[in-house]
């Protein structure tokens, strides 16, 4: 399974009432097309999958597959804490069309690594989609460990990892031990261009909401040998990349996409919309963020 090198974790808008916003979700799949991404998550984290219902997430993913025809990977977040639930949902992906799945680890109740294995493993049996594994412990509080992930690596549509743990050390040896064909993406938008340096095979981002076309030209440059024009590029984009994240994921992202013309409403709580001077920050890092880039 190809994914692409930029795989968007897509915002999920809302209307004024806070139910999905449909027109707006067709806008922005077109928009994040349009501005380099090669596949999209559809219900993860940054689309507040934690206060989307089952219905809901389906219907997302209906939607999002019919928009893109088949014009880029879609990628389902099915994952829980609950083995049960993400199986069902996983199944109700796969009715839809989806082209593979994303499983967070295990938050909440802290499993072992063998019980994560065993998680991951009952779920991979249970459909036929490719899976992309989800290593984010700031969120999840459990870490899975390399061991483990060579070990599910090998579970034949266990194809890729999302990365998000910032170790390097552990990036490295996971592409060291698993075959070529699996697969890791950098977690962290900071981090694309040190995890393309030691094999990595591209980014599951946030910032290409915004910076898309920036990033993409910037892995380009990486990957045709031109270092010093990818790096340049790389330090010209940290401050955007930094200031989405200068708040709880995915307000400020969606606050950017909201001032850049592409509206995609507000958050659901218990996230809550930046205050006036976090705003004007924002507006200000993104001005002076473009023309530097």
């Amino acid at each position: 399974m190809n994914f692409g090198q930029i795989i968007t974790a897509m915002v999920t808008p809302f209307d004024a009432n806070g139910e999905i916003d449909f027109p707006a979700t067709k806008n922005l799949v077109e928009h994040l097309i349009e501005s380099g991404s090669d596949g999209l998550v559809v219900a993860g984290t940054t689309g507040e999958s934690p206060t989307l219902s089952t219905e809901e997430k389906v219907q997302l993913f209906k939607f999002v597959v019919e928009t893109a025809k088949g014009r880029i990977p879609i990628i389902a977040g099915t994952g829980s804490n609950n083995t049960r639930a993400s199986i069902s949902l996983t199944k109700q992906a796969e009715d839809v069309g989806v082209d593979a799945i994303m499983l967070v680890t295990p938050y909440y109740n802290k499993p072992s690594q063998e019980g994560m294995f065993q998680h991951f493993q009952a779920i991979a049996a249970s459909t036929r989609l490719p899976i992309m594994l989800y290593n984010i412990p700031g969120r999840s509080v459990v870490n899975l460990s390399v061991d483990t992930v060579v070990r599910l690596s090998q579970i034949d549509n266990i194809v890729s990892i999302k990365e998000a743990s910032g170790n390097l050390d552990a990036a490295a040896e996971i592409i060291e031990r698993t075959e070529d064909s699996f697969t890791l993406y950098s977690g962290d938008d900071s981090l694309t261009l040190p995890i393309l340096s030691i094999g990595g095979n591209g980014i599951v981002s946030v910032a290409a909401h915004i910076i898309g076309n920036e990033m993409k030209d910037m892995i380009t440059n990486f990957r045709n040998g031109n270092n010093t024009a990818a790096a340049a590029a790389h330090r010209g984009l940290l401050p955007v990349m930094n200031a989405l994240f200068a708040a709880p994921n995915p307000v400020p992202v969606k606050t950017a996409l909201n001032l850049s013309g592409v509206e995609v409403g507000g958050v659901r709580l218990p996230m809550i919309p930046l205050n006036e001077q976090e705003t004007l920050t924002l507006r200000q890092v993104l001005s002076s963020g473009r023309v530097n880039s």
